[in-house]
């Protein structure tokens, strides 16, 4: 009997010694871990020319709308919008999206440019352009300039790789253009 309880004892003892060894190695791990970032990131809005329709934000709890909602006119006169389809199938808009007035800038088609680096999703109209959203692979870091006349998407990774998506509409319908260095 006194042989069992010193086994007994021993086997409590080493499962005790393993338990906090163990629970002492995590913590010390874990403690001096930084946590990633969300993966999407909000674009910031207003940074575009006078008179362009603000940047949508999206993230993974917002999607924004196909087009912006209409900012003229009395809201008795304006439909309610028919929920977004999954993925755009024609670049022109619902009745109830914007007004007969609204000019042709308004409407635009979405499209999604992937790359090695991250993806980048554009509204596209005749005369301009809206960053939608863009999010980095995993890895990659993010970095976004907005003008009047284009937008510029840089990713880069730790080891000094750059992918850049250009969209440009200076006089000229808007153009996508990726460069990878």
């Amino acid at each position: 009997m006194h042989r069992g309880l010193v086994h007994a004892a021993a086997w409590s003892f080493a499962t005790g010694a393993a338990v906090t060894l163990s629970w002492w190695g995590v913590h010390t791990v874990m403690s001096g871990t930084a946590y990633d970032r969300p993966r999407a990131v909000p674009i910031a809005a207003g940074t575009q020319g006078a008179g362009a329709a603000e940047a949508p934000v999206s993230s993974s709890t917002h999607r924004p709308s196909p087009s912006p909602p209409p900012t003229s006119g009395p809201p008795a006169t304006r439909s309610p919008s028919p929920p977004p389809p999954a993925r755009p199938s024609s670049g022109t808009p619902s009745p109830g999206d914007a007004p007969a007035s609204a000019p042709p800038a308004a409407a635009g088609n979405v499209q999604s440019h992937p790359t090695r680096g991250g993806r980048v999703v554009l509204e596209l109209a005749p005369d301009a352009a809206t960053l939608v959203s863009a999010t980095p692979e995993p890895g990659w870091s993010m970095r976004v300039w907005t003008n009047a006349e284009w937008i510029r998407v840089d990713f880069t990774d730790g080891s000094g790789a750059t992918v850049s998506v250009f969209c440009t509409w200076n006089g000229h319908p808007p153009s996508v253009e990726v460069v990878e260095q």
